[in-house]
């Protein structure tokens, strides 16, 4: 297993004493699962311990992230979680991929262990509620909500989903499926176990579909879908979504140039950073050598929250479990507090801000902001 762990070097005048205070960082560091957003999720929250610890760590303690890479692996992460809860971390933090996560909450709850997830969005992220675990990401139904409103909005009636037959992708299919129907459009399912690039092209021809909508992985078989696509002039005009936030990336950037332009997709970030996100934009783009997705923004925020707590309530676990609902942090995405919502099992945020976003076509680097929750 993938291990690492890391206690930034604070300044001389602050230097914390006393042993380190743990915390268990779950992040995908290899694949299958999105390396891209394992290291912005990990370079935003090792910035937020490195802050802590030039401040003066917490209660005189300098903070030690332990990261353990889940692989977007549920049987790594419960493995990992019950590894590190015998270490004794005070809490967890992280993981991107929400079926991770979700088996990252039980075993985390059933261990009794405090975890904030940064960035998973399922919004069953435990089956029963539980007062361990906290979340700062929007949860799936409302992101995705604010995407179907923008496709409305865009004149869209007939939209295919062309899905992997996952938790995650069944889910979202379902929440647009949802929201759409009632409201006069007509939702297409395509089945990618069935369907290669070409064979799609052709059923979204037939459908007589004005918008794609992927819910599948990446790279593999988004971009070889959108390179069909975009080849095929039966297909001109045709809007291609990731709601998910594949073109978030640079990645996406990277191995689709022009064609990966115009892919609204999904981000939790405001319309304006304030002089807080300003600054953190600054650092990460330094260590990131990139532009830093909203997802470093959340590893960063997580951060934030659990110092806070930690400073606030101390260190024993049931004392972090019972801080939830008084939490109000400054936050890069504005001021995170955390509430109980219908249908959610585990503290929320509710909400960060949402916008719909798609890469500028005249210049691939540029993000555009379409829709806003």
């Amino acid at each position: 297993m993938h291990t690492r762990a890391t206690t930034p070097v604070p300044q001389a005048a602050n230097r914390p004493e006393g042993p380190p205070l743990r915390l268990g960082a779950l992040v995908p560091l290899t694949r299958p699962g999105w390396v891209e957003a394992g290291q912005h999720l990990l370079a935003g929250m090792e910035l937020g311990v490195r802050e802590v610890n030039e401040g003066g760590g917490i209660g005189g303690q300098p903070v030690e992230l332990v990261v353990r890479d889940t692989a977007a692996d549920p049987r790594r992460a419960e493995a990992a979680v019950g590894e590190l809860a015998a270490m004794g971390v005070a809490a967890l933090v992280g993981e991107y991929h929400s079926v991770v996560a979700r088996a990252a909450a039980a075993r985390a709850d059933a261990l009794r262990v405090p975890f904030l997830c940064s960035s998973a969005v399922l919004d069953a992220l435990t089956e029963q509620p539980t007062r361990w675990v906290a979340r700062l990401a929007p949860a799936q139904s409302h992101g995705w909500r604010t995407y179907a409103d923008f496709l409305l909005a865009a004149g869209h009636r007939r939209i295919a989903v062309a899905a992997e037959p996952t938790v995650y992708w069944r889910s979202g299919t379902r929440i647009l499926r949802d929201h759409l129907t009632p409201r006069g459009a007509t939702v297409i399912d395509l089945d990618m176990r069935e369907l290669g690039p070409a064979e799609l092209c052709d059923e979204l021809v037939a459908q007589h579909a004005t918008a794609v909508i992927l819910l599948v992985g990446h790279p593999e078989p988004a971009v070889p879908i959108v390179k069909a696509v975009r080849q095929d002039p039966r297909l001109k005009g045709i809007l291609m979504g990731a709601p998910a936030g594949q073109p978030e990336f640079a990645e996406w950037a990277a191995l689709l140039g022009g064609d990966g332009a115009q892919v609204p997709f999904l981000r939790y970030l405001p319309e304006r950073l304030s002089p807080l996100a300003l600054r953190v934009e600054t650092a990460l783009r330094e260590t990131l050598s990139e532009a830093p997705s909203f997802v470093a923004f959340e590893g960063y925020d997580a951060i934030a929250v659990l110092a806070d707590v930690l400073r606030s309530h101390g260190t024993d676990r049931a004392h972090t479990a019972e801080a939830w609902s008084q939490v109000a942090v400054e936050g890069t995405r504005g001021t995170i507090r955390f509430s109980r919502m219908p249908g959610i099992g585990v503290w929320q945020w509710a909400w960060p801000p949402v916008q719909v976003v798609d890469r500028d076509p005249a210049g691939p680097d540029r993000f555009r902001v379409l829709h806003t929750a």
